[in-house]
C-alpha cells in the first residue's frame, strides 16, 4: 500500500513539525479533539456535582462511582469482537453516544443506584471509545506514518484535557449548581458533536484496504481450488485464546503496565508528594500539571520527527530508562534542601514530559502493529485491559507505598521501568525471529507487525 501523503507533497509546517497528511481525516481529528475537551471539563469536578446536586455523603457518591467502574471492568472484552464485526470507527461512534447519554444521566440522578447506572454508562463508553481509538489510526494511515498519528493525537488529547479542565473550572465558579448542570450538558453535546463526526467521517484508505483484503481473500479461494494452499498457515479464525496464547503481545501488555502506572503519576502522585512528602506549597504541584501539558503540546511532534529514525523498540525502552531516571531524582528530593527540592521536581518533570513524548506514539503504534487485522478489535481490547488494570490497582497502591515514606512511590516505579528494559529487548527479539515467518504470508492474518517495525533503520 502506498502512502497517500508522500513527502514531496508535504507542506513546509507539515514536513518540519512532522505532522501527517490530514486529508480526508480531519473530521476524526475533529472528534478526538472534542472529544477531550469534553472528557477535561467534567473529569475533576465529578464527585463535586453529585456532592452539590444531591443530599449523599461524600463516602456514599464514591462508592457508588468505584462500583461502576468495577462493573465496566469487562467493556473492553466485550468491545473486542464488537470493532471485529464493526469496525473501529463504529464502535468509538457508539461509545460516544453511550458516553453522551450518560453524562446527560446526570442531571437526573438523584439516588445512589441512579449514579451508579448513569456512571456506569459513561465508564462504558469511554472504554468503548479508548478501545477502539487506536483503530481509529489504523483507518487513517498508512503503517509507516502511523507513529506520527499516534503523536499528533496524543498531543490534541493532552491539550483538549487541558483546555476542558479550565473551561470546567470557569463554568463550576459560575452561580453555584447551575455552572455545575452547565458543565453537564456542554460535556454530554461534546460527546454528541464528536459522535456525529466521527459518523461522516470517510477514511480515504478505507476503500484501499477494503481492496487489499478482497484481492487476498481472492488469492486464498484461488489457492484452495488449486490444492496448494498451505495446511499449517493460520485461518482467519480465532478469538482472545488466540490472543493469550500470543506470547509477543502478551508480553507487551505486560510491558505497558509500566507506563500505564507511569501516566498516572500525574493524577495520583504528583500533587500530594509536593505538598504532603516534600511540605511544599500546593501551587508548586500545579504549575508542574501545567509544565506537562505546555511541555507535551509544544514538543510531541517535534520529538516524535526526530526518533522516527530509530528502531520502535529501542525508542520505547529508552523512554522507559527516562522514566525511571525521573523517577529516581524524585525518590532523592525527600533528603535535599528546600530551594534544591524544588528545582529537582522540575527536572524530574522536564525528564518525564520528554520519556512520555518520546514513547507514547511508537507505544500506541506497537499495539496496532502487532495485532493481526481480522483480530485487532480483540488484541486491542487485552491491551486496553493493561490501562484497566493500572487504574484499578495504582490509586490504593501508590497511595499504601507513599504512607511508608514519601520515596517509596518513586523507587517502586523506578524499578517497574528498569524491568521494562530487558522486557521491550526480549520482545525486540521475538518480533525480529517471527520475520521470516511472517515474510513466507499468513492467510487471513493481515499485518502482524512486521512491515512497521522494519521500516526503521537499525540505529
Amino acid at each position: 500500500m502506498s502512502e497517500t501523503a508522500a513527502p514531496e507533497r508535504e507542506g513546509f509546517l507539515q514536513r518540519r513539525l512532522a505532522l501527517p497528511d490530514m486529508r480526508g481525516n480531519r473530521k476524526m481529528v475533529n472528534a478526538a479533539v472534542i472529544d477531550s475537551i469534553g472528557s477535561g471539563l467534567i473529569l475533576a469536578f465529578i464527585l463535586v456535582y453529585f456532592a452539590k446536586t444531591t443530599d449523599l455523603s461524600l463516602p456514599a457518591i464514591g462508592g457508588a462511582l468505584t462500583l461502576a467502574r468495577f462493573l465496566a471492568v469487562p467493556t473492553a472484552m466485550v468491545v473486542g469482537p464488537l470493532i471485529d464485526r464493526w469496525g473501529a470507527r463504529v464502535v468509538a461512534l457508539l461509545g460516544n453516544v453511550i458516553s453522551a447519554v450518560g453524562y446527560a444521566g446526570f442531571l437526573l440522578a438523584d439516588d445512589l443506584w441512579q449514579i451508579v447506572v448513569v456512571a456506569f454508562l459513561t465508564q462504558v463508553g469511554g472504554a468503548a471509545y479508548w478501545t477502539s481509538s487506536s483503530g481509529l489510526v489504523v483507518l487513517a494511515s498508512t503503517p509507516e506514518r502511523r507513529p506520527r498519528w499516534f503523536a499528533l493525537l496524543h498531543m490534541l488529547r493532552n491539550s483538549g484535557l487541558g483546555l476542558g479542565g479550565a473551561l470546567g473550572a470557569l463554568l463550576v465558579g459560575f452561580d453555584g449548581t447551575t455552572g455545575l448542570k452547565l458543565l453537564v450538558v456542554a460535556n454530554a453535546a461534546s460527546y454528541l458533536v464528536a459522535a456525529l463526526l466521527l459518523a461522516l467521517w470517510r477514511p480515504p484508505l478505507a476503500a484501499v484496504q477494503a481492496a487489499a483484503r478482497q484481492k487476498e481473500e481472492q488469492e486464498r479461494k484461488m489457492q484452495r481450488q488449486e490444492g496448494v494452499e498451505d495446511a499449517a498457515k493460520p485461518k482467519a479464525k480465532g478469538g482472545y485464546g488466540t490472543v493469550l496464547r500470543d506470547k509477543r503481545y502478551m508480553l507487551l501488555v505486560g510491558i505497558n503496565i509500566n507506563f500505564v502506572f507511569a501516566a498516572l503519576v500525574l493524577s495520583l502522585l504528583i500533587a500530594v508528594f509536593v505538598t504532603e512528602g516534600l511540605g511544599q506549597a500546593a501551587w508548586i504541584g500545579g504549575v508542574l500539571l501545567v509544565l506537562n501539558s505546555v511541555q507535551v503540546a509544544a514538543t510531541q511532534t517535534l520529538v516524535n520527527r526526530r526518533l522516527e529514525r530509530y528502531r520502535p523498540i529501542r525508542v520505547i525502552a529508552a523512554g522507559s530508562l527516562i522514566n525511571a531516571l525521573a523517577f529516581g531524582i524524585f525518590a532523592a528530593l525527600g533528603l535535599a534542601p528546600a530551594w534544591a527540592a524544588v528545582v529537582g521536581l522540575f527536572v524530574a518533570m522536564v525528564l518525564y514530559n520528554f520519556a512520555e513524548t518520546a514513547a507514547t506514539p511508537f507505544s500506541e503504534d506497537l499495539s496496532v502493529s502487532l495485532a493481526p487485522e481480522h483480530l485487532r478489535g480483540r488484541y486491542l481490547a487485552v491491551y486496553q485491559l493493561s490501562w484497566t488494570f493500572g487504574q484499578t490497582v495504582a490509586p490504593l497502591l501508590l497511595t499504601l507505598l507513599l504512607d511508608l515514606g514519601a520515596a517509596w512511590p518513586w523507587v517502586f516505579l523506578m524499578a517497574l521501568g528498569l524491568l521494562a528494559v530487558p522486557a521491550l529487548l526480549l520482545l525486540e527479539r521475538m518480533v525480529e525471529a517471527a520475520k521470516p515467518k511472517q515474510n513466507e504470508g499468513d492467510a487471513g492474518q493481515g499485518s502482524t507487525g512486521a512491515d512497521a517495525l522494519q521500516a526503521a533503520p537499525a540505529v
